[in-house]
């Protein structure tokens, strides 16, 4: 089968690395991926065996905002068009929101043919804060890209919000949840760290105000847990100050350690105690499954989105309400008596387990 990838770029980021992984997994099932990246910026290598292209636009005039989609659609076509004179891609897999309202606009791209990958809840990041004129303008957007089309959500959550809570009638659906590259997660979790040997749970995630690292502190105090926390994350100086603040209004500031996120964080997360995730909203919940992976039993807020599709069975133990109260008395819990992760839940989130 011959599939086309789309994306606005390829810069750190959850959706940009399953997209990566996805494409991988693909190729290794003996299918023919190219891979169509909107801007020129990578932060990743390029798996071999995937055709890679960069369709850049170079439009550089006052205007160009204004007819950036139809612009940048046509510049798609063009670059479809060269790649189909060896033969018609049989799908199209179009990722994050920007690159589907440019996918939406195009004119040589057989409709049934391409699918939507929906990696959030629009309701959330989109529509959370807006209202009135704003919120409708917004929402009319998102209804103009996906009504009528093939969607395929990362997870029942993300699907059910587009669906049912915004309303948009779709031509069909599908629920994939998002596929890992397990092997080599866990080689990367066995080479050396700094903190190798000690005793610490540990939050991966940016920090921006929906993963709720305020919450995680306040928890983390009420818990009263003799460890450490480490906040592992990249972030604007402003948002770590306020939260170093807090930990010392807490006077926790002692067993507080923030670290600009690593390339390779799996040590550090094989290496904690537990994982911990405290946000408001998650499309997926990547880091729960890499938590998993490495057979670390996460704890999550059981926020809209993917958390509670992804910690079933014994790992729903980990999943707690929205409170300080609740993550506080989760954590203590699991710190004392941690579930167990088995090699059957680790490997449903395999490359052949999704792909196939």
């Amino acid at each position: 089968m011959r599939i086309l990838m789309i994306i606005d770029g390829l810069p750190g980021g959850g959706a940009e690395k399953t997209v990566l992984t996805l494409s991988s997994g693909l190729t290794e099932l003996g299918h023919q991926v190219t891979l169509f990246s909107l801007r020129k910026v990578c932060d990743y290598a390029i798996p071999e065996g995937i055709d890679f292209q960069v369709v850049q636009d170079t439009c550089k005039k006052p205007w160009r905002k204004l007819t950036e989609i139809p612009r940048r659609a046509r510049l798609l076509d063009r670059a479809i068009e060269r790649a189909e004179r060896s033969g018609k891609f049989d799908v199209v897999f179009s990722h994050l929101h920007k690159t589907d309202r440019i996918v939406a606009h195009s004119r040589v791209l057989d409709r049934d043919k391409v699918w939507f990958c929906v990696h959030g809840m629009f309701s959330f990041s989109y529509l959370r804060h807006r209202s009135g004129l704003s919120r409708w303008f917004k929402h009319s957007k998102i209804r103009h890209t996906y009504e009528n089309r093939n969607v395929v959500a990362v997870s029942g959550a993300v699907l059910h919000d587009l669906s049912e809570t915004l309303a948009i009638p779709l031509r069909r659906k599908a629920v994939i949840h998002n596929p890992f590259d397990i092997p080599e997660i866990q080689r990367l979790a066995e080479a050396p760290f700094e903190m190798q040997g000690q005793n610490y749970i540990i939050h991966v995630g940016r920090f921006h105000e929906h993963k709720r690292h305020d919450r995680l502190l306040r928890a983390f105090a009420l818990s009263k847990l003799d460890t450490t926390l480490v906040m592992m994350g990249n972030g604007s100086a402003t948002k770590i100050d306020q939260l170093r603040q807090l930990a010392a209004g807490l006077g926790i500031e002692n067993k507080i350690i923030f670290r600009p996120f690593e390339a390779n964080p799996y040590p550090w997360i094989k290496g904690a105690r537990l994982l911990v995730l405290s946000s408001d909203c998650e499309g997926f919940g990547n880091v729960l499954v890499e938590s998993i992976i490495c057979q670390i039993p996460p704890v999550s807020t059981n926020c809209p989105g993917g958390p509670a599709e992804i910690l079933t069975g014994p790992l729903a133990r980990g999943l707690t309400a929205l409170t300080d109260e609740s993550l506080a008395k989760t954590l203590a819990e699991l710190y004392a008596s941690p579930p167990v992760v088995d090699r059957d839940t680790i490997a449903s989130f395999g490359i052949n387990a999704i792909c196939r």
